[in-house]
C-alpha cells in the first residue's frame, strides 16, 4: 500500500521545514499558550473562543442567515450556483465559528460556483452531544426542502475540517438514516476529522511519526470529555457518536485528508478504508510529516493538496 506518491516523497524535507518554522505561530492562533486561569471546562472553552475570535478575518461578502433556527454564514457565487456546500467549522466541538472559514468558503464560492452555507452549530460544554449534530441535521433538512428555491441549486455537498469533518460525516449518516435523502448529496470533503471518540491509537499518542502537532492526547481527552461527559471510551464508540463505527453503506463519493503526524491520523485511515470497503468511492490524501491543520503550512505538499481538492470538487460537480 502506497499512501502517497513518489513526487510527494521528494517533497517531505520541505514540508518538515515549513512545519518547524510555523508550528508555534499556529499553536498561538488556536489557543492561549499560557496555562488556563481556571480548571472549569466552560471557562477554559470561553477563554479559547475569545482568543480565536480576535484572529478571525471577517469578509464583507459573507452574510448572516438563520436557517431552521440555526445561525449560518452564507457565501454566494457570482453566477447561478452549481451546487450548495453545507460546511462545518472546526474547533474540537468547544470552539470555533463559521466566520473562521470566511476566506476558504469565499474561494469555494468563487472557484466552483457553490453557494456555501457554514453552520454555527452549538458548542460544548454548554451544549454536549447531540446538540451540534442536531443543528447540522436541521440545516440539512431545510436545504433538502429549500436549497433550489432559496439558493439556486438542489445539488448538495458537505464537508468540514477537524471537528467539522466529524460534523459533516455524522450529519451525512443521519441524512441517510433519518431523512432518507442520501441520494441528494453528491460528495463529502472530510478534512482531518475525529471519527472515533473512543480514542484511536493515534489519539492516544501512538503515531507513526513523532513530529510536532497542535493536538496532543490530553487536549483530545479534554475536548471529548466536554462533548461526551460521563461516557466511557466504549460508549463513545456508539455508531451514533463515532462515524468510524457506523454502517457506511450507500454514502456519496468522499475526499478524505490527513497528515501523518496528526493525532487524528488513524481516524481518517479507518473511516476511509471502511467507506471504501462498504462500496463507496473514496479519494484519500495523506500528507507525510505534516500535522493537524497542515494546509496552514505553505509548501509543495499543502499546495498539492489544495490543487487536488479543487480537482475533486470540479469532478464531482461535473457529474451532473
Amino acid at each position: 500500500m502506497q499512501l502517497w506518491s513518489d513526487d510527494i516523497e521528494k517533497e517531505r524535507a520541505e514540508a518538515r521545514a515549513a512545519v518547524a518554522g510555523g508550528i508555534e505561530a499556529f499553536r498561538e492562533y488556536l489557543g492561549p499558550t499560557k496555562e488556563p486561569t481556571s480548571t472549569d471546562p466552560l471557562r477554559i472553552a470561553l477563554e479559547r473562543r475569545e482568543h480565536m475570535a480576535k484572529r478571525f478575518v471577517v469578509l464583507a461578502e459573507g452574510s448572516e442567515r438563520e436557517i431552521a433556527g440555526v445561525p449560518c454564514r452564507v457565501f454566494l457565487p457570482d453566477g447561478p450556483p452549481k451546487g450548495v456546500y453545507l460546511h462545518f467549522h472546526g474547533g474540537g466541538m468547544i470552539t470555533g465559528a463559521a466566520v473562521m472559514n470566511d476566506i476558504s468558503n469565499r474561494e469555494l464560492a468563487r472557484s466552483h460556483g457553490l453557494a456555501v452555507v457554514s453552520v454555527d452549530y452549538r458548542l460544548a460544554p454548554e451544549h454536549p452531544f447531540p446538540a451540534g449534530p442536531d443543528d447540522g441535521v436541521a440545516v440539512a433538512a431545510w436545504l433538502l426542502e429549500n436549497a433550489e428555491r432559496e439558493l439556486g441549486s438542489a445539488r448538495l455537498l458537505t464537508g468540514g475540517e477537524s471537528a467539522g469533518g466529524y460534523m459533516a460525516a455524522a450529519v451525512l449518516l443521519r441524512v441517510r438514516d433519518e431523512l432518507r435523502a442520501i441520494e441528494r448529496f453528491a460528495g463529502a470533503n472530510l478534512v482531518f476529522g475525529v471519527y472515533d471518540f473512543g480514542r484511536s491509537p493515534s489519539q492516544r499518542g501512538l503515531r507513526p511519526h513523532d513530529g510536532p502537532d497542535v493536538l496532543d492526547p490530553a487536549a483530545i481527552r479534554f475536548f471529548s470529555d466536554c462533548y461526551l461527559p460521563g461516557r466511557t471510551d466504549d460508549e463513545r464508540r456508539d455508531p451514533s457518536i463515532s462515524p468510524a463505527f457506523a454502517n457506511l453503506r450507500g454514502l456519496p463519493p468522499a475526499r478524505m485528508s490527513v497528515g501523518t503526524t496528526d493525532h487524528l491520523l488513524d481516524d481518517t485511515l479507518m473511516l476511509a478504508s471502511r467507506w471504501a470497503a462498504a462500496g463507496s468511492e473514496v479519494e484519500l490524501f495523506v500528507a507525510p510529516d505534516m500535522p493537524h491543520g497542515f494546509m496552514f503550512f505553505p509548501c509543495a505538499i499543502s499546495r498539492r493538496w489544495a490543487e487536488e481538492t479543487d480537482r475533486w470538487f470540479a469532478r464531482i460537480l461535473a457529474r451532473g
